[in-house]
Order: structure tokens, then sequence, then C-alpha cells
């Protein structure tokens, strides 16, 4: 998933990200390094975050645009 580039280019810490989206910081860190994949309503809620599909997060495509 491209949680941490994504995060990074905003220049958002985890905790930072974790407080914008009402999580807690060690779920964002587990998405980002892979040990747990989030669910159908967290991948809505990151890719509506941050302005991009859910394949590009997921790493699908290249771009990043939500494509109707």
């Amino acid at each position: 998933m491209r949680l941490k580039e994504l995060r990074k280019a905003k220049k958002l810490t985890q905790q930072r990200l974790a407080i914008e989206l009402n999580m807690n910081q060690n779920s964002i860190s587990r998405y980002e390094t892979g040990e747990h994949e989030a669910d159908y309503r967290t991948l809505i809620m990151l890719a509506d975050y941050f302005g991009v599909s859910i394949d590009y997060l997921l790493e699908r495509t290249d771009n990043p645009t939500f494509l109707p």
C-alpha cells in the first residue's frame, strides 16, 4: 500500500495522520508495514483523505485519479 509514501508527501507523522482520521497510530504503522490490511471502510477513508483512488492506494495503478 502507498500509505507511507502519501503520508510523507503531506509531511505528516503517523501520529498526526491518526489524529486527523480518528484512528490509532499503531494501526497506521501496521498498514504501512503490511502487518495488517485495511478494511473496506478504512480504504475509502484513506483514499478520500489523500484524494486518490483506492486502486492507486493499493498499487493496482500508477494513476492517482479516480476514474468513474
